[in-house]
C-alpha cells in the first residue's frame, strides 16, 4: 500500500480530526444518501472495512449520515458531527501509522403504507452486509502517518464499487425460489421479494404421487442451502487453516466433510423423505426479518406463512397442512423457530429452538428491560460497572453491552446499522414519529424507555405470550416446544431460557410436554447434542432435527393421519 503524507489523492468530502482532515472525492452520481464510514486500521492483514468488530481486535470507524448530498461538494466530518468506535471522538486518535479507507453505505427512499418516508439500505443479494453490499462505493486502503500536533490533510479518492452477486444455480437436489410478496410490496411501496433454497428428497422425481412434510430451517441469510455437498472434500484443501473460535486447525475441511456426510445420509435408505427449506428474507434492517409481523419491518410473518410456504408446498408437492410442517434453527433462527410456533399455533407442528435469541425479556441478554433503568450500567451510587455483552466459556469478557451498541451507532443512526441490537429494536419496537423504530433505550446513555419495553412485552416476549395465551392455545402448543442452550452461551442467552423453562414447567391444562436442555460449559450454537463438540453439532441441524421431528410427530399429528407414504 502506498504511503502518503499531505494531499495525496483527490477527495472532496472532508473528514476532520482535531488538526487532521481527510478529503474524499466521490464519483459523479448526483445526490447521495447513506452512511459515510471512515475506517482506520493499525495493520494491513485485511482491508479496514473487514476489521470493524466487537471485541479486542477491532479497528477504528467513524460515521456520518449523508442526506441528499451533492456528489461534487465537500463534506466535513469533525469532532462535533461524528461518532466513532471504539474511540468516540476523532480528536482522540493516537499518533501513528494507519491504513485508511472510506466507504459509503447507500440508502434508498421508501414511501411506506403507513405514510412514513424513510431512508434505508435495501438488501442487494448479500444479506445486509454493509462492507459487502453491491453498489456501495469505497476507496482503496492507503497508509498515512497521523500526528495530531500538526495540521494535516489527506486526500482519498472513492473509485471502487462492490460488484453484483451471482445468483445460485439449481441442481438435481437443490432448487431456488423467489416470489414477489403482495403483502410486503404493499407495505413498502415497491416490489419486495422473499425466497428459499429447497432441498428435494431422494426419489422426488420417481415418486410423483407422494406428498411430503416440510422442514423449515430458520437462520441468517443463506447464500445457498447450507451443509449439503454431493462430492467429497476438496483433496487439495489445506488443513493448516485455523479457526480462532473453535481453536482447531483444518475446520474448512471438516465443514465440507460434514456436508458430504449429510448428502450420503439424505440419499440413503433410512432418512425420512421430506422437503427441507432455508428461507431468504433479508429486510432493510438486517440479514433476515425475524419471520414475524412488525410495525417497522412489515408483515414478514404473514408473507412467509401464507405466501411463501404455500407456494413451495404447491410447487414441490408438500402436504400443505400445519401438522406436516416444523421449524428449527439456532440463534436468530432459534428465536424464529419458537416465535412462528407461538405466533401461528395452527400452522406449524413443532419447533426446535437452539441457543435462541432472548425469549424472555427479563433476561434480554444481561438486561431486564422491565426493571432495570439503564441497559449499559448496573445501578450503583458510587461506581459505574458495565453490563457484560460477550464472554467465552470460561467467562472471560471481551465486549460490554455499551461497547457493542456504540459500534452499531457508529455504523448507522436510527437503528440502521444492520447489526444485532438494532434488528431487535427494529422488529420489537413501535414506529416512532419520524418513521424509524422507537429506541428501547438511548443509544448513547443506555437509559431504558419503559413504554417501549411494555410494547415489547405484549408483542414479542415469547415466554410472556406463552403464559398469557396458554388457556387459549395450550392444546396447539402442547408437545411442540423444544429449547436447547449452552449454559455458557457467549451472549448470555441461557439466562432467558432458564426463565422460560420455569414458566413452561408451571403450565397446566395441558402440561407443556416439551423439552428444555442445556449443554455443560457449551458456548453459543449448542443445539442439544451431548455427544459431539460444538464445532461439529452446529453443522448437523438437518440430520439431527428432521429424524427427531418425524418421531415426535407421532404424538402431535392428528389421529388417523398418513405418516408412512413418504417413508419409502
Amino acid at each position: 500500500m502506498k504511503k502518503i503524507s499531505f494531499i495525496a489523492l483527490l477527495f472532496i468530502c472532508s473528514i476532520s480530526f482535531a488538526q487532521t482532515s481527510f478529503s474524499v472525492k466521490f464519483p459523479s452520481s448526483g445526490t447521495l444518501d447513506g452512511r459515510l464510514l471512515l475506517m482506520l486500521s493499525k495493520n494491513d492483514q485485511s482491508e479496514p472495512r473487514f476489521q470493524i468488530l466487537d471485541g479486542h481486535n477491532t479497528q477504528l470507524v467513524f460515521g456520518l449520515d449523508l442526506d441528499n448530498w451533492p456528489s461534487n461538494q465537500n463534506k466535513v466530518m469533525n469532532v462535533k458531527n461524528t461518532l466513532g468506535y471504539p474511540i468516540e471522538a476523532l480528536s482522540n486518535i493516537p499518533a501513528g501509522d494507519y491504513y485508511v479507507q472510506v466507504l459509503l453505505h447507500k440508502y434508498e427512499t421508501f414511501k411506506r403504507k403507513d405514510g412514513h418516508v424513510v431512508k434505508l439500505p435495501m438488501d442487494r443479494g448479500e444479506g445486509q452486509q454493509w462492507n459487502l453490499a453491491p453498489g456501495n462505493i469505497y476507496s482503496k486502503p492507503i497508509k498515512v502517518t497521523i500526528n495530531p500536533k500538526t495540521v494535516q490533510n489527506f486526500e482519498i479518492k472513492i473509485d471502487q464499487t462492490i460488484p453484483p452477486i451471482e445468483e445460485p444455480k439449481d441442481t438435481k437436489y437443490i432448487k431456488h425460489i423467489k416470489i414477489q410478496s403482495k403483502l410486503l410490496t404493499e407495505f413498502w411501496g415497491r416490489p419486495m421479494y422473499i425466497g428459499a433454497h429447497v432441498l428435494l428428497p431422494e426419489g422426488f422425481d420417481e415418486h410423483k404421487d407422494v406428498k411430503y412434510p416440510l422442514a423449515i430451517f430458520h437462520g441468517h441469510f443463506p447464500n445457498d442451502f447450507d451443509g449439503f455437498r454431493t462430492t467429497p472434500p476438496d483433496a487439495n484443501m489445506p488443513t493448516d487453516d485455523y479457526s480462532p473460535r473453535f481453536k482447531i486447525y483444518g475446520y474448512n475441511k471438516i465443514v465440507q466433510q460434514e456436508a458430504y456426510d449429510f448428502y450420503k445420509l439424505w440419499t440413503g435408505p433410512n432418512f425420512p423423505r421430506v422437503l427441507a427449506i432455508e428461507i431468504q428474507h433479508p429486510c432493510q434492517f438486517y440479514d433476515d426479518s425475524y419471520a414475524v409481523n412488525s410495525e417497522n419491518i412489515g408483515p414478514y410473518g404473514d408473507a412467509i406463512t401464507y405466501e411463501l410456504i404455500p407456494y413451495i408446498e404447491k410447487k414441490f408437492r408438500g402436504i400443505g397442512e400445519g401438522w406436516a410442517r416444523f421449524t428449527y434453527g439456532g440463534s436468530t433462527g432459534g428465536w424464529e423457530a419458537l416465535a412462528v410456533q407461538v405466533k401461528y399455533p395452527n400452522e406449524y407442528g413443532g419447533c426446535y429452538a437452539a441457543c435462541p435469541d432472548p425469549i424472555d425479556f427479563r433476561a434480554f441478554t444481561t438486561v431486564n428491560i422491565y426493571k432495570d433503568k439503564n441497559a449499559y450500567f448496573y445501578e450503583s451510587d458510587f461506581r459505574k460497572t458495565e453490563r457484560p455483552g460477550y464472554r467465552d466459556y470460561l467467562g472471560q469478557l471481551t465486549a460490554t453491552v455499551r461497547q457493542m451498541n456504540m459500534r452499531e451507532l457508529a455504523l448507522g443512526t436510527k437503528t440502521r446499522s444492520g447489526q444485532q441490537w438494532d434488528i431487535w429494536e427494529a422488529v420489537f419496537s413501535p414506529v416512532g414519529k419520524d418513521g424509524y423504530p422507537q429506541p428501547i433505550w438511548d443509544k448513547k446513555t443506555g437509559v431504558i424507555d419503559p413504554k417501549v419495553a411494555e410494547y415489547w412485552k405484549e408483542n414479542y416476549d415469547l415466554t410472556y405470550i406463552l403464559k398469557r395465551d396458554w388457556a387459549k392455545y395450550g392444546e396447539k402448543w402442547r408437545g411442540k416446544i423444544r429449547i436447547y442452550c449452552g449454559d455458557m452461551d457467549n451472549f448470555y442467552l441461557n439466562n432467558a431460557v432458564y426463565l422460560a423453562e420455569e414458566e413452561l414447567k408451571n403450565l397446566n391444562s395441558p402440561a407443556y410436554e416439551g423439552e428444555v436442555d442445556y449443554g455443560d460449559r457449551a458456548e453459543h450454537c449448542w443445539n442439544g447434542d451431548h455427544t459431539q463438540p460444538n464445532y461439529i453439532s452446529r453443522l448437523r441441524y438437518h440430520r439431527m432435527f428432521i429424524p427427531k421431528w418425524v418421531e415426535d410427530m407421532k404424538k402431535t399429528a392428528p389421529k388417523g393421519i398418513d405418516l408412512t407414504s413418504w417413508r419409502y
